[in-house]
């Protein structure tokens, strides 16, 4: 388990709970994280609650439970924030009472990307796997917490040095659902070198 004392808030939030092993965060209305591309609005203001480190290979798992979601763009999941314009977030938003969007969002130098797969509106629980190879990141997520599955590789451009990672939740829209973490740990970086062709 890790040792919570070690997070901080950007943006603390109204309203959460810390219990041992368990975090829950209830979102405001008009809360979200989004900077530019193709909407060309800039949206800063969702509560991330992450740790600091200058460790080059590691993964970090984390379960999120979003069965309170019932909302347009409604979401939580894992994070890593740098600053306004260098994050990278991955979660399930809620779209209807029949699909989601399961998907990450990449954001470099002040733009930002949105990659998704549609997924039933059932699925309430989702576990994430966020790994570093220095400043090469990847995403995974599971249904059960034990086979993960690629989301996303990607590179950082301010990812290289002292990085910032965590837990978020927002509600982009007019609306407020209680996300609940848990399972949150840190292990050995189960991201392993490519074994194909060789580096140039």
């Amino acid at each position: 388990m890790m040792d919570i004392n070690q997070f901080q808030w950007i943006r603390e939030p109204k309203n959460y709970s810390i219990k041992e092993g368990c975090m829950e965060i209830t979102t405001e209305p008009h809360t979200d994280l989004w900077q530019r591309t193709y909407y060309h609005f800039r949206n800063d203001n969702a509560p991330v609650f992450q740790m600091e480190t200058e460790e080059k290979f590691f993964s970090f798992l984390v379960k999120t439970d979003f069965s309170h979601s019932s909302y347009r763009f409604d979401q939580c999941g894992v994070v890593m924030y740098l600053d306004s314009e260098n994050w990278m977030k991955a979660s399930v938003e809620y779209e209807n009472e029949e699909f989601q969007h399961l998907g990450s969002v990449v954001t470099n130098h002040g733009y930002s990307d949105w990659a998704t797969t549609a997924i039933p509106a059932d699925v309430k629980v989702m576990w994430y796997r966020f790994s570093r190879r220095e400043d090469d990141y990847c995403i995974e997520c599971s249904h059960d917490g034990g086979r993960f599955y690629q989301m996303r590789i990607c590179h950082m451009w301010e990812g290289g040095g002292k990085i910032r990672f965590g837990i978020y939740a927002c509600s982009p829209e007019d609306s407020s659902f209680t996300a609940i973490f848990t399972d949150m740990r840190i292990t050995e970086c189960a991201w392993k070198a490519h074994e194909g062709q060789q580096p140039d």
